[in-house]
């Protein structure tokens, strides 16, 4: 059994049935014999059924919000965000995914001495051990899209999101997905060590660079379809040509959302010394508004840290390093004094790159901010990580910006904007920030693999 803990309260609010490990093969077992019928389904079946899931996620949205904020802590009006979030990603899915499991003709057509074409067909079973901090997003990034094209998928969810995680295995289950296909796994970190190491097809993680480069040698000799998402230490540069409050609030957003605990957070800004002190004086106005409190509360922006005190010390550690190394810790810099894993939204300027904060992943409602005196310096700086998940620029002027983020190794680029995903465009990471795609038509093609066929005629 699992305890399943409030981390705003640190109550534990349910018990949940642990699955055992020696039942993963027979798991994996029935999933592949269900696979092998899901695949036959007809293509407009399975679109009935994500179909169906999607009216249930809308249908049912209250109750998984209110869900989501008891065990993972999200302030009820960001669980509500993810959840309509959610639902333009599947219809983007379901528009979509037909297209990729057409056949291409290579050359010839039926009836000729020789035909030759591409066709399409699913990895089998994928093994998707997926994250806390969005667990709709994430998870749905690949099981809705494995499902549309004839995977099955063993789904284990973060152990700090298990209801959520059986409330999903329920929805599709309601939506007319077979048991075997979707199979909800709860358990922490040793049922996902077990879960990869099975005879899969795919291995589907979202999580830290240092469980990731695990997952990856042991997947390694299988030869099988790997994808990883993993972390950021995502840049943010306002440069001189801003309206700063505006640059101001919109990076404030994009640091401190969802408690900060997103891969894709602002985690360093660096400010043209020009605008500087204007910049760190509105951007502190914007962060004194955000209201810390119970995330049931309608009002609440900053809710509790998620992984409870072992997050709270780890951002304790960093503020303390910054401030020997001569930073200044504006507002914040502690945990807050109430019940549970609550730290205050933090603001550390004069950062230097040698700072914690500045280089290793903070994952909470945490930020430093560099002076810079130049476009170089300002990139120079943006590229000193060994992650390459996003950055953004902020000016009026988009060739400027444009010529600074293609220097850069991200996944994403951002021009007056930051910490925004788009089911249309590639969800990608470069070093440590991982390898393979998620959402595009690239998201599709993740799930499916070619059959060259060459058909000669007597």
């Amino acid at each position: 059994m699992m305890n399943v803990v409030n981390p705003a309260t640190g109550a534990v609010v349910r018990t949940v049935a642990a699955t055992e490990l020696e039942t993963l093969p027979a798991r994996l077992a029935t999933a592949r014999a269900a696979q092998r019928a899901w695949a036959k389904e007809p293509v407009s079946e399975r679109k009935a059924v994500v179909a169906r899931f999607r009216e249930l996620l809308a249908e049912r949205k209250e109750e998984l919000a209110q869900t989501l904020t008891l065990e993972v802590g999200k302030p009820i009006a960001q669980a509500r965000n993810e959840l309509n979030g959610l639902l333009p990603r599947i219809d983007f899915f379901l528009e979509h995914f037909e297209a990729e499991l057409r056949p291409l003709a290579a050359h010839g057509t039926a009836g000729d001495a020789l035909e030759e074409r591409i066709a399409f067909e699913p990895l089998g079973v994928i093994a998707n051990v997926s994250a806390w901090n969005y667990p709709y997003f994430v998870g749905s990034n690949v099981f809705v899209p494995a499902l549309l094209t004839g995977n099955a998928v063993l789904y284990k969810p973060s152990e700090l999101c298990s209801l959520t995680g059986l409330a999903i295995g329920q929805l599709l289950r309601d939506a007319g997905v077979p048991a075997d296909v979707f199979q909800a796994l709860i358990g922490g970190r040793e049922l996902g060590a077990a879960l990869v190491q099975l005879p899969v097809d795919g291995v589907f993680f979202t999580g830290s660079y240092a469980t990731g480069k695990k997952i990856a040698e042991l997947v390694a000799p299988r030869m099988i379809r790997l994808q990883l998402e993993l972390g950021g230490k995502d840049p943010a540069y306002v440069t001189d040509e801003v309206d700063v409050p505006a640059a101001a609030a919109a990076v404030a957003d994009g640091a401190f959302y969802n408690t900060g605990q997103s891969c894709c957070a602002v985690e360093r800004i660096y400010v043209h010394e020009r605008v500087y002190p204007a910049f760190v004086e509105a951007f502190v106005a914007e962060v004194q508004k955000f209201r810390l409190g119970e995330p049931s509360d309608e009002q609440t922006y900053i809710g509790p840290l998620c992984r409870g005190d072992v997050a709270v010390g780890e951002l304790a550690e960093q503020v303390a390093d910054a401030e020997r190394q001569g930073g200044r810790v504006l507002i914040g810099g502690k945990r807050a004094a109430r019940p549970g894993s609550y730290f205050e939204p933090t603001v550390i300027v004069d950062a230097k790159p040698s700072m914690r904060v500045m280089k290793d992943e903070s994952f909470g409602p945490i930020i430093g901010i560099s002076s810079v005196p130049s476009d170089e310096a300002a990139l120079a700086a943006m590229a000193d990580t060994e992650y390459g998940l996003t950055a953004a620029v902020y000016t009026r002027n988009e060739a400027r910006a444009e010529q600074i983020l293609a220097e850069l190794p991200v996944g994403s680029a951002y021009v007056n904007c930051c910490d925004r995903v788009s089911p249309r465009l590639p969800w990608t990471g470069r070093k440590h920030s991982g390898i393979g795609s998620t959402l595009s038509t690239l998201g599709i093609q993740a799930f499916v693999q070619p059959k060259a066929w060459h058909i000669r005629r007597g």
